[in-house]
């Protein structure tokens, strides 16, 4: 089976920050570029994983992610009016775990459902490189670069606890960067001497804990996941009063239907 996740929030910030022409750029954006990858990679199953709260990170280093911006009002209302169309109208699944991010969603979906399938993430976000260090079946796409995301010869989490997130708020082990890291991870006698300090080691296992996704075997049937209905006419009134003409007019909207029309089975 070929399945295809989609790293919501990341997605649609994505559209956020594309071009800002017209007061909805960001549902313009993103249901322009959703077309597109759904063709690409043809699959048989969709998710779509947005955001939870993590709370056990959150428990564990208070500062997590703090330095992160508060998403704008529009971007919130955009947001919104995306995640409401997919869920109603798109044979894609919305799934969303309230007390764990979609990166550990994403993990979970793989692991637990699609351990062996031919999977492919679409997302900028390099935490899924873990994933890709244990699932020989799993791709990582990047829609920016629009590139697939090699794979690295060393553990990804032990690497990346040892040098820290500053996009995420992690402090990385002092005098640690991205080249001692890897020499660090692939010489375990360089490792060791780096954690004989009580200090870096409590920072290093709390590293790991913050950045290997959480497993979710016990909490799969928590998670709240959409059932859409097969409604085009809906959304294409929804991009009619949105004055999106250039998705709404025949050529291109038979051409919108078809590609999504192929993702509905029972399934789905």
């Amino acid at each position: 089976m070929k399945v295809l996740i989609l790293d919501g929030y990341n997605l649609m910030y994505r559209a956020y920050h594309a071009n800002r022409f017209g007061q909805h750029h960001t549902i313009f954006n993103f249901f322009r570029s959703l077309r597109p990858i759904v063709e690409k990679f043809s699959p048989d199953k969709a998710y779509f994983v947005i955001e939870g709260v993590p709370v056990d990170n959150i428990e564990l280093h208070a500062d997590y992610k703090s330095n992160r911006q508060r998403a704008p009002g529009l971007f919130t209302d955009h947001k919104n009016v995306c995640i409401e169309l997919i869920q109603s109208s798109f044979p894609i699944t919305v799934i969303r775990h309230p007390n764990f991010e979609a990166d550990d969603v994403v993990d979970g979906i793989i692991r637990y459902w699609h351990p062996t399938d031919d999977v492919t993430i679409v997302s900028s976000d390099t935490d899924f490189i873990q994933i890709l260090n244990e699932f020989q079946g799993a791709k990582l796409w990047n829609p920016i670069k629009k590139q697939f995301i090699g794979t690295p010869e060393y553990d990804y989490v032990t690497w990346k606890a040892l040098r820290g997130d500053s996009a995420d708020a992690i402090p990385g082990i002092r005098g640690v960067g991205d080249k001692t890291a890897e020499r660090m991870v692939n010489d375990a006698s360089l490792l060791e001497a780096k954690l004989a300090s009580d200090n870096n080691r409590q920072l290093f296992e709390r590293n790991l804990a913050l950045i290997r996704f959480s497993r979710l075997e016990e909490e799969m049937d928590v998670l709240e996941v959409s059932t859409p209905e097969k409604s085009w006419e809906l959304v294409r009134s929804t991009f009619r009063d949105y004055e999106f003409n250039s998705i709404v007019n025949e050529k291109s909207w038979t051409k919108f239907v078809d590609t999504f029309d192929s993702l509905w089975s029972p399934g789905n």
